[in-house]
């Protein structure tokens, strides 16, 4: 996935190039933000507690809250935002046409990520976790070998689980709704993904346990264009969620959200 990622930015850089020496005027992504009045965020709809749809159809989640705040420290409004679905699969796609202006949509920071996108300090760390049917006998990452393992496309999961546990058969979706319904209906022995996102699904779903055992910390960030357009943007988030971390506006996002 990563590779074809990588292959699509690159093909998209060489078809723009010169593109901005036929243009000598510069503008940087935060003065666009500003003049349109307008914050463009892409956030995940299907990944409670951190974006999904209420019963109206309406963005809700940390993520998303997150994004209003930010739309309110830049435009004094924070009903000035519109939300872009993403998921794990398409969002660095999304970001990278200039569909959004930013990516809050429980992306974690790694290298190979960082090769192509910018990113802000850290919101949240997650850890990846197992999650299992209730009454299911697996109790650690280990006995998957030769057993079945779902994860949703496009996140670090597979990387990690297929290193760990040469073994075990991925299945892979694109969605997380299609993995917990695959899980319950036998398709594999587990799921793996971060811990926050199994807890919003297993709050809802007894019929779903979350192993205690942690195997990674996930760092999750705001993700920007990889370009000096983006980086006044970049660090005006930075000082938000600094100023938000020191003041309780992230706790009291965490702790009204389920989690911490």
């Amino acid at each position: 996935m990563l590779k074809r990622v990588l292959s699509a930015l690159l093909f998209v850089a060489i078809c723009c190039s010169g593109c901005g020496k036929k243009d000598p005027e510069f503008k940087d992504t935060f003065s666009v933000i500003r003049e349109r009045g307008e914050l463009i965020v892409g956030v995940k709809t299907d990944t409670p507690p951190f974006g999904y749809l209420d019963k109206d159809g309406k963005n809700i989640g940390f993520d998303v809250d997150l994004a209003h705040y930010l739309a309110g420290k830049f435009l004094g409004d924070e009903r000035k935002v519109q939300f872009v679905p993403v998921n794990a699969a398409n969002r660095i796609l999304k970001l990278a046409s200039g569909e959004v202006d930013m990516i809050i949509a429980t992306m974690t920071v790694n290298p190979q990520r960082q090769m192509i996108l910018d990113f802000s300090i850290p919101y949240h760390t997650a850890g990846q976790a197992m999650m299992v049917l209730q009454g299911s006998k697996l109790t650690s990452l280990m006995e998957l070998n030769g057993k079945k393992a779902i994860v949703v496309f496009g996140s670090t999961v597979e990387k990690n689980l297929q290193t760990n546990v040469p073994g075990v058969t991925v299945i892979g979706y694109k969605t997380y709704p299609e993995g917990i319904q695959a899980l319950k209906n036998g398709t594999a022995d587990a799921m793996i993904s971060d811990d926050t996102i199994l807890l919003g699904f297993a709050m809802k779903d007894k019929s779903l346990k979350i192993l205690s055992k942690r195997y990674s910390k996930e760092p999750y960030a705001v993700a920007f264009r990889k370009e000096p357009e983006s980086e006044k943007l970049m660090n005006a988030v930075n000082i938000e969620l600094k100023e938000a971390i020191n003041n309780g506006t992230l706790r009291d996002l965490k702790q009204k959200w389920g989690f911490n």
